[in-house]
């Protein structure tokens, strides 16, 4: 059966041309279009499509409103389709519960296949995510205690790799991270240049610590989350951020969970906290085997919290984890490891 996508956007022009590219994807049909989020509505409840791309910028209902109202009515993802200038409106959307988002190009008369391949790369797996099978090794669930025990006693930095669901996991973990954090949190979200700093912001907002945009030179300091910034991958050399434009994408993405990982092991050793959340594909892997290498610490995040359960899993399955955890137990374990581990 091929996936059923519900594609809604107000310009007749656009829902031609994503229609068109979910149509040439195998396995993918547009079974309805809607104009507004109105119709999206109705059309969700006498259709019943797998999938909904939906427009953030409409009159009438807009992308959230309508967004809110099918978290409140339907079990269904929706996948916003995004320009810059909705930066705002998409970290907003994903904390809502977006499933993901893609960015609208912006010369529409020149859509290329780098387009469609997002698509399809998108809603074919986030149409799958419910039907992801167990694991090939055993998850290691262990206790507090013993976690506790395992992790280094004295963490110079925790790093962060997430992609697809980590907007939403990010935010619920930085709500966690107490005031009096002495070191630097450095984390990579999969996210086109623009929307990392608007997700930033929004981190700072809701964080009890300052988070911060990573800049070229930057001096790593204590007490603050750093967020690499979208199209640049982030190393730590010696106590500052680098970034690198020019280097290609990895595993399709830039910036790269692995570039983070490997720099910050060969850094801080044996006191590196690591942490792998949601996320499609297999970035973060290769970093997190020179973080084991060097005695650092690794967690991931489990399959039943993850909204896509495929970076955690291919770390889990290489055998590069040290224990596995859902993400409200992230959240509960979080604040007392850097209460009772961070150097200060």
């Amino acid at each position: 059966m091929p996936i059923k996508v519900l594609v809604v956007d107000d310009s007749a022009f656009m829902r031609k041309v994503i229609s068109d590219k979910i149509n040439q994807i195998e396995g993918c049909e547009v079974q309805s279009i809607a104009r507004s989020g109105e119709v999206a509505l109705q059309m969700i409840a006498k259709k019943k499509p797998d999938i909904v791309t939906l427009d953030i910028e409409m009159p009438g209902l807009n992308g959230l409103e309508t967004l809110e109202k099918i978290k409140e009515n339907f079990d269904i993802p929706v996948i916003m389709l995004s320009s810059h200038s909705g930066e705002e409106m998409t970290i907003a959307s994903l904390e809502l519960g977006a499933t993901d988002f893609i960015e609208k190009p912006e010369k529409l008369l020149e859509i290329g296949e780098s387009f469609k391949e997002e698509l399809e790369q998108k809603i074919k797996t986030i149409a799958r995510r419910g039907k992801t099978t167990k694991v090939k090794s055993a998850e290691k669930k262990i206790s507090y205690g013993d976690l506790e025990k395992e992790i280094p006693n004295r963490l110079r930095a925790i790093v962060i790799g997430a992609s697809t669901g980590g907007p939403r996991a990010l935010m619920q973990l930085i709500k966690k991270i107490p005031k009096d954090l002495a070191i630097p949190i450095i984390i990579v979200q999969h996210m086109p240049s623009g929307f990392t700093t608007s997700f930033s912001k929004r981190l700072n907002q809701e964080a009890a610590v300052e988070v911060v945009e990573a800049k070229q030179g930057m001096l790593i300091k204590g007490g603050t989350v750093y967020v690499a910034p979208g199209d640049y991958h982030l190393r730590i050399k010696g106590s500052r951020i680098h970034l690198s434009l020019e280097e290609a994408k990895i595993h399709g993405v830039r910036p790269a969970v692995d570039y983070l990982f490997s720099s910050s092991s060969h850094e801080y050793k044996n006191n590196l906290l690591a942490i792998i959340l949601t996320g499609m594909g297999n970035d973060g892997t290769n970093g997190l085997k020179e973080v084991r290498k060097n005695k650092g610490y690794v967690i991931a995040q489990d399959q039943q919290s993850s909204v896509v359960f495929g970076m955690p899993r291919r770390a889990i399955e290489a055998g590069v984890v040290d224990s596995i955890l859902s993400l409200d137990e992230l959240c509960h374990l979080l604040p007392k490891i850097i209460g009772e581990k961070q150097w200060k």
